[in-house]
């Protein structure tokens, strides 16, 4: 088999995308946090389904037969370590507000209530909160929505690997189509963060099988490719800058093309993306993505105590969120940088300790079964 190549640049854009995501969730009455592009910046979770799917096309797409044990091994411990251990982290804080409450401090809302039920528990280990309208989608963890989304969708994927030759890329791009079609037409056949995830990962496994079509026969000009990488960057700065309709359709479109552009990392922009601070945000990137609420919520839970007991105002209730604020922009846009430097040194401690341990036992798991299988000498598929 031949050795699997990394896409730096695309993984130092998921870097940023988890970024602006990070930015996204801590609400501030004013500072740079509150631009329209950093208030659209949930639409950049579609792009991390697009390039999922462009990724397992790379890896997998186009093999004729799929070890589905291996493959479910490989994709359960990429995933599951990280989001199990911050779920725990997130009951634990439930339990925090019970002895806060005892101390005359209540943070927010009332502990283990609505979307922190008891209830809400079991869906979310095992990853199903996202899929159906019975349970709350933005429970516990709430970024862990697009967890529950593409784990289940890394075994529709293996289910299509049975079909063979082209058959299994129709199947894709019907399912593409028509998660894209029922989103349009706002038909509840699931939930519509479900149907987001199915449109954009098999576009994005669609993607890879163009541009490896393209890359065989093709070899990118430089020039030409440093102004294509231009326009798509601007494309994706004015769509996330703008309100309009059907815009979550519109930007998970955008995203295949970008994803497609950037693969070839041939132009001068994509050498500008391999710089090392964003390829370090490219690994921390899903640990960054699964940790930053909980961080938020102790700052969220300092600035009460403090509003509390000082009588100072440093939040504000706005449409039935609350808002963190330091007195002046510039506070608040320095704030939200300490308070991402914090999710990327949490990150890089649950990065090392749990993520990369988390895949070594997989690892682990998957080469023990295939001592176990050739020891009994029944051949395995690989």
């Amino acid at each position: 088999m031949n050795a699997i190549h990394r896409f730096d640049v695309l993984d130092s854009f998921r870097g940023i995308c988890a970024a602006c995501v990070v930015f996204f969730h801590i609400q501030l009455v004013s500072g740079f946090t509150e631009s329209v592009f950093i208030r659209n910046a949930d639409l950049l979770v579609n792009f991390f389904f697009v390039l999922s799917g462009f990724v397992l096309s790379y890896a997998y797409g186009s093999r004729k037969e799929l070890n589905f044990r291996t493959f479910l091994v490989s994709r359960t411990f990429r995933l599951v370590p990280l989001h199990w251990v911050m779920l725990a982290v997130f009951v634990v804080l439930e339990a925090f507000k019970v002895l806060a409450i005892k101390k005359g401090v209540e943070l927010n809302y009332a502990p283990f209530t609505g979307a922190f039920a008891p209830s809400e528990f079991l869906p979310n280990l095992l990853l199903v909160q996202a899929w159906t309208p019975l349970t709350e989608t933005m429970s516990f963890n709430y970024p862990s929505w697009s967890i529950s989304v593409e784990y289940y969708m890394y075994l529709i994927f293996a289910a299509f690997m049975l079909l063979s030759g082209a058959m299994r890329y129709w199947v894709w791009g019907l399912v593409s189509l028509t998660a894209f079609a029922l989103l349009f037409g706002h038909v509840p056949v699931l939930t519509e963060r479900a149907l987001t995830g199915l449109s954009c990962f098999f576009a994005g496994a669609l993607t890879y099988r163009l541009f490896a079509a393209v890359s065989r026969s093709w070899k990118p000009d430089a020039t030409l490719m440093t102004w294509l990488e231009g326009a798509a960057l601007i494309s994706v700065a004015v769509v996330n800058s703008t309100r309009f309709a059907n815009q979550s359709l519109v930007a998970s479109l955008l995203f295949c093309p970008v994803v497609f552009i950037f693969a070839f990392e041939a132009g001068r922009l994509s050498n500008l993306l391999k710089a090392r601070p964003l390829a370090l945000l490219g690994r921390l990137s899903y640990s960054m993505y699964m940790t930053h609420v909980a961080v938020l919520f102790c700052l969220m839970s300092v600035f009460i105590v403090l509003e509390q007991r000082t009588g100072q105002q440093l939040t504000t209730i706005f449409e039935g969120r609350r808002y963190l604020d330091t007195g002046s922009a510039l506070g608040n846009s320095v704030l939200a940088i300490v308070f991402f430097l914090v999710v990327v040194m949490v990150s890089v401690v649950t990065h090392h300790y749990i993520e990369v341990k988390g895949q070594a036992l997989g690892r682990r798991l998957i080469e023990w079964r295939g001592r176990k299988i050739k020891a009994s000498g029944v051949g395995a598929t690989e």
